[in-house]
């Protein structure tokens, strides 16, 4: 769409350069992680306070211009996309950490800020946050989406690590929801019902965060398996047998493969389990055994350990670029990245019938998966020019998520509904959805923030 001249004159009055309709620019904000193909908006604003942002959403919404937030553009089922044109408002320049209460166990920040930022500035204070995605995703990006990653198993997903929000509606009024308060039975949850919204609902300018004391000892480890399946059976016991640990990730041999071609490591080819422990120096000791006990039960051939944290930052490192690792088996392909999460006891049957259905279909894939809680990812290379392949790697996102549903699971453990999962949402939700509408409806009337995204039009 052609922007009204007259908000143009508006939003360049009050944000000078900071707009940019550059030809670059608008392409860099209409396209993130995904195959998606890009969909650039009409102009970028470049917010640094929630007044701006709040000045930008009220005078688009005068003209009914669309209006998308903008991170650090990580995500992967096309929330960025500007399919209706109008107005990005990148928040990246919004980054600052407003104040840190250690006492209180928490932090209110500004939502460019990115974790690994937050984790750096909480260092010398013996905190952290603990949700890590693996890419270097922007807080309110994380929050939009409702981001989990490799520590969910212990310490949850970010629906269970924010407090507070501050928020722009579509008009350009301004809420604050929830508090610093560990508990509240105050009205309706306002804090959750924006936390995975993907800036539909309104557009987060602040946010406070729950944060975690650094462990007194940590502990990581790798263990190679004999099957898919014993991976996983040594997964569900582990969690069955309540045994507290803070990560469990699986990559089957393709990944390790790609992993050790691309992070210059040299773990056995094999379905791998990648664990980290949390706790005092014998709590740690004791979980470490009683895992290796039960995986040794299932086949696994020894563990190797990383107790130095520069060894655990190399594991991890190697683990957090495995999406680009995979990539780099067919170079210039793009990965189609599934999503689903089921319950842990249903994890084996569908790793293992996903798993045939890729073997089959022809195409590079490999599987990982944050799957102490059931969620994992196939990454199907395509090349996105070839319709063939990518109708291909369509029908097998179908039959995953059919049999994701079939066993009681979701769609998305974690990267959102965005472009690419509507139809889904459709069949998880069922009747929930008008619900979900009649939301959208009343909090943005005019569907101008984000069009396009989780609910079809």
């Amino acid at each position: 769409m052609e922007l009204p001249a007259e908000l143009l004159q508006t939003l360049r009055a009050h944000f000078g350069e900071r707009l940019s309709q550059a030809a670059s620019v608008r392409q860099q904000h209409g396209k993130d992680e995904s195959h998606f193909s890009a969909f650039p908006p009409d102009a970028v604003l470049f917010a640094r306070s929630t007044a701006d942002v709040a000045f930008a959403v009220k005078e688009c919404a005068r003209f009914g211009v669309p209006v998308i937030a903008f991170g650090t553009g990580t995500s992967l089922e096309g929330h960025i996309a500007a399919i209706k044109g109008g107005v990005t408002i990148d928040l990246a320049g919004m980054n600052a950490i407003l104040a840190v209460r250690p006492e209180d166990l928490d932090v209110t920040i500004q939502p460019g800020v990115t974790r690994k930022q937050l984790n750096e500035h909480l260092r010398d204070q013996g905190l952290f946050f603990p949700i890590d995605p693996g890419a270097d995703a922007s807080l309110g990006g994380m929050a939009a989406t409702r981001a989990s990653g490799t520590n969910a198993v212990r310490y949850g997903t970010m629906k269970d690590n924010v407090l507070g929000l501050e928020v722009v509606l579509a008009d350009g009024s301004v809420i604050r929801t929830g508090g610093r308060a560990r508990k509240s039975s105050a009205g309706y949850d306002l804090t959750r019902l924006m936390v995975g919204s993907e800036g539909t609902l309104g557009i987060i300018t602040e946010l406070t965060l729950k944060l975690h004391g650094v462990p007194e000892a940590i502990s990581a480890a790798t263990c190679p398996f004999p099957s898919v399946e014993a991976a996983i059976d040594t997964v569900i016991l582990t969690i069955q047998s309540g045994i507290p640990i803070a990560r469990v990730e699986f990559l089957d041999q393709t990944m390790i493969a790609a992993v050790n071609t691309y992070s210059k490591t040299d773990h056995q080819i094999a379905p791998t389990l990648f664990f980290e422990f949390h706790g005092s120096p014998a709590s740690v000791a004791e979980q470490a055994e009683r895992v290796a006990s039960i995986a040794a039960e299932f086949g696994a051939s020894g563990f190797q350990w990383a107790t130095t944290t520069e060894e655990r930052t190399r594991l991890w490192a190697a683990r957090h670029t495995a999406y680009w690792a995979a990539l780099a088996l067919r170079p210039g392909a793009k990965a189609w990245t599934t999503d689903a999460c089921v319950p842990i006891s249903a994890l084996a049957r569908c790793l293992l019938e996903t798993k045939a259905d890729l073997d089959r279909s022809g195409l590079i894939s490999a599987l990982v998966g944050h799957v102490g809680d059931g969620n994992f990812h196939a990454l199907v290379l395509v090349d996105p020019g070839n319709p063939a392949e990518v109708a291909l790697a369509e029908r097998l996102n179908q039959g995953i998520v059919a049999r994701a549903l079939a066993l009681g699971g979701t769609c998305t453990g974690e990267h959102g509904i965005g472009m690419g999962k509507k139809d889904f949402l459709a069949a998880e939700a069922g009747g929930a959805l008008s619900v979900m509408r009649a939301i959208k409806q009343a909090l943005d009337p005019d569907g101008i923030l984000n069009p396009g995204k989780i609910i079809k039009d």
